[in-house]
């Protein structure tokens, strides 16, 4: 494996991750094994750290009707009223963890300073319900988002979002979109995306540890989404979009990555393939900050602003007029 030079972390984050650092050891030393339930108590934990909630005029918890069950989601909109971009928003947290919840404050800046419309999925999660699951849900929220806009103005067309698995989420329904003529995709925006479940990229070893998300976690997220598949290499290495088709009908892409995540290099390889192939990419990464730092906006809140700046700004650009 090639060398990738280990990031620095911003000041900011020292006493965070003095004290993450401190309870990774504790949890190790005690032999606390990971579960899902302590995973997502310990990200929901992290609500804490985002204290600002812009007001949005509107907020409605909505669902689409599978049979007996539902995909529940919520909608956002600062001017329903007004006819605006649709962002369908897919959560990270490693395929299992996060929620609409835990991440309202971030949609909650996505429609304040985007000046969109945001669909947030609360989609299925691993290990209750395993690769593809959450995928499908994520899959019919793309086809069928309009239902759920029955009392805002948007413009037709919707662009999606994820940061970390919620990357791949993109990621993936991206490349479908490919063979599928049905699935419409204006936009992608991933923030620190998980494209390459095979973990081959050389920042899971110098970014693996001391940075909040360590690579044992990751590996433990994947063998919950894949249980028994996780041993099967091929249809890892398949489910990867780094290592999937990528040509120059995937949509135009705005990428974000941190320098101090083991996810670093995949993103950016990602970055690197989408332009090769000729899709409009645009990639920033902030060098000193670590995985999941848009769930610490009290901590990083300049950064967090700047990458929602960056969205608007992405979304804005030679945004369709239709209204619907």
């Amino acid at each position: 494996m090639q060398v990738s030079p280990r990031g620095t972390a911003s000041v900011k984050l020292t006493d965070f991750l003095a004290l993450a650092n401190q309870n990774i050891a504790l949890a190790k030393q005690q032999n606390i094994q990971y579960n899902p339930q302590l995973l997502r108590e310990n990200l929901n934990k992290l609500t804490a750290l985002m204290s600002a909630k812009p007001e949005v005029s509107y907020i409605a918890d909505k669902a689409w009707q599978l049979g007996e069950r539902e995909i529940c989601c919520r909608v956002y909109s600062p001017v329903p009223t007004q006819a605006l971009p649709v962002l369908l928003h897919f959560h990270g947290g490693g395929h299992m963890c996060g929620s609409v919840e835990l991440y309202d404050p971030i949609c909650r800046h996505l429609a304040s300073i985007g000046q969109c419309v945001v669909i947030s999925v609360e989609y299925r999660l691993a290990p209750e319900y395993p690769y593809p699951a959450g995928l499908e849900d994520c899959d019919y929220a793309l086809r069928h988002y309009q239902s759920v806009l029955d009392e805002v103005l948007y413009q037709e067309g919707v662009s999606i979002m994820g940061d970390s698995a919620g990357g791949a989420l993109c990621t993936s329904l991206s490349q479908r979109s490919l063979t599928d003529s049905t699935l419409n995709i204006a936009k992608q925006i991933l923030v620190y995306p998980s494209v390459d479940y095979t973990m081959a990229s050389p920042s899971y070893q110098s970014n693996g540890t001391g940075f909040l998300l360590e690579t044992p976690r990751v590996q433990w997220y994947f063998e919950q989404y894949f249980q028994a598949a996780a041993k099967d290499a091929e249809l890892v290495k398949r489910a990867s979009p780094l290592h999937g088709e990528i040509n120059a009908k995937l949509p135009s892409t705005l990428i974000f990555t941190a320098g101090c995540d083991p996810l670093r290099d995949e993103g950016i390889a990602y970055a690197n393939a989408l332009n090769a192939a000729g899709v409009q990419v645009q990639h920033h990464q902030f060098e000193d900050m670590i995985h999941a730092y848009m769930l610490l906006q009290d901590l990083v809140t300049e950064e967090c602003l700047t990458t929602y700046r960056m969205i608007a700004m992405f979304l804005a650009e030679s945004t369709p007029i239709t209204a619907k």
